[in-house]
């Protein structure tokens, strides 16, 4: 059963990018029943587990043997019962927002929402939000539809930090980067080919200036620079886990260079690629949140014993992706930050906009996933077409969910970036895990960097990678912290 999960779950890597970034409803409810399906096998898995364990036939003292149990055992030192309260807290504030509440207390909890079903009771508008007159949620089916959206991430967020082939040793966990690499890799050289050919086509879409830069599969520009924001750091931490495998003392570069096997060059080659189609990808915040990444991988991947300030491998791996950049000809990338200007006039005037929602939501939000509904009562700008979110993932997220439901994300943030953090310095530099840790840290970092001017968490494939990269980053995290455990207790 663990095959199966883990074909599941490589499908789901390979197949969530490629599908549009799986922004189409049929792609979604593909990702969603993937993720249902996998929780379900590990579900059942563990609960034959269990019931086989010798322990469960009958322990001395009435005690089950808990090395017995190393599903349950591997996780002892993940912070779930904590994580699970904050998680169960937002989606329970979720629930909230769809809870029917008489008028006396809706008003008093949200009395904007209260102003907004008075001066809209009339015509056909309560029937079109399925009639729940006291819902604090402005439109609640789109609310319930969210909620399910979040739940099924958290689940596969758990199913990460409780498998078990993620605690024994770190092959599955190389398996995943290498999938995830390999999609990185085929989104670059596709968008590229499509780019630079002038096909302009996106898999089956055909339409006239429907590709205006590198975009991979995905419809948006943006959308594609935020899976290889995370992408990008992540193989680089895998690039320097391989090196740190290797006890060899370099006398200088060139015996570097020749000592390179096939396979490091070719991840090497990898990397480059991808970096050069992020940056023809034309996201200036994009390219921004790229050139932010290599100056913390070229500080934290340093190696203090041989007393470097920097690493200069990462430094040459960005130099010779922008050295491609500039030969291939970087106009049109210039071009795009010439026009930044007028860009983030537009954009403020949106987060104006947004957080005068907030100010009017203050507490529990308009509603989880409401924006697209309630932004065009407070729009004071001309948009063209509909606009569906606010420039700004965690704005729009807060006019959303309220200061409390922001304020246990970020709870929930800080108190996972702490656990990550404090396991990570634990590792030595001859620690490939600790390169891998980093590297996914990192493109966490990177994407929220992006986030702020940007959607790409409500991206479905993105929020997928995101999951995978937290769950990656606390189980290499972590499984320092219960090895440094074991060392002391012998």
């Amino acid at each position: 059963m663990t095959n199966i999960i883990k074909v599941i779950l490589f499908f789901l890597i390979i197949f969530t990018p490629i599908a549009f970034g799986s922004m189409e409803l049929w792609a979604f409810s593909i990702m969603e029943l993937g993720i249902l399906l996998i929780i379900i096998l590990w579900s059942i898995q563990s609960a034959i587990f269990t019931l086989r364990s010798p322990g469960n036939a009958g322990a001395k003292d009435g005690r089950i043997n808990s090395s017995t149990l190393p599903h349950i055992n591997s996780s002892t030192h993940l912070p779930i019962n904590t994580l699970t309260v904050l998680l169960s807290l937002f989606l329970l504030l979720i629930l909230f927002q769809l809870l029917p509440l008489p008028s006396g207390i809706l008003k008093l909890l949200s009395p904007k929402t209260w102003e907004l079903r008075q001066s809209l009771s009339f015509g056909n508008f309560q029937s079109a939000i399925a009639n729940p007159q006291s819902a604090i949620s402005f439109v609640p089916f789109v609310t319930q539809i969210n909620f399910f959206k979040w739940l099924t991430l958290i689940g596969l967020f758990i199913f990460l930090l409780r498998w078990k082939p993620l605690g024994q040793g770190d092959r599955t966990i190389r398996h995943l980067i290498i999938a995830v690499m390999i999609v990185g890799v085929f989104e670059s050289l596709y968008g590229m080919f499509e780019f630079f050919s002038g096909h302009g086509q996106i898999l089956n879409l055909e339409e006239e200036g429907l590709v205006s830069s590198v975009t991979g599969t995905f419809i948006n520009r943006n959308y594609f620079a935020g899976y290889l924001l995370m992408v990008v750091p992540l193989s680089v931490g895998y690039l320097f886990s391989r090196e740190s495998l290797q006890r060899i003392s370099y006398s200088g570069w060139r015996h570097r260079l020749a000592s390179l096997d096939g396979k490091t060059l070719l991840l090497g080659f990898g990397v480059i690629v991808m970096i050069v189609g992020l940056i023809f990808s034309a996201s200036r915040m994009g390219i921004s949140s790229l050139l932010l990444s290599f100056t913390l991988i070229s500080f934290l991947f340093r190696d203090p014993q041989r007393e470097k300030k920097f690493s200069k491998t990462s430094v040459l791996i960005f130099g010779l992706a922008l050295l491609w950049a500039a030969w291939i000809g970087l106009d049109a990338v210039l071009s795009r930050f010439i026009t930044s200007t007028d860009d983030f006039k537009f954009r403020w005037a949106i987060w104006v906009n947004t957080f005068q929602i907030l100010k009017d939501f203050p507490l529990f939000g308009s509603g989880l996933g409401t924006f697209t509904y309630i932004f065009p009562m407070y729009r004071s700008l001309h948009v063209q077409g509909l606009a569906t979110h606010a420039e700004n993932d965690f704005l729009q997220l807060a006019s959303e969910v309220g200061l409390v439901g922001i304020g246990l994300l970020l709870i929930l943030f800080l108190f996972l970036s702490y656990k990550a953090i404090s396991g990570i310095r634990l590792l030595t530099h001859r620690d490939s895990g600790r390169y891998i840790g980093m590297g996914g840290l990192v493109g966490i970092l990177a994407l929220m960097f992006h986030s702020l001017v940007e959607r790409n968490i409500q991206v479905p494939s993105n929020a997928f990678l995101y999951t995978i990269l937290w769950g990656v980053v606390l189980r290499v995290s972590l499984s320092s912290k219960k090895r440094v455990t074991e060392s002391l207790s012998n």
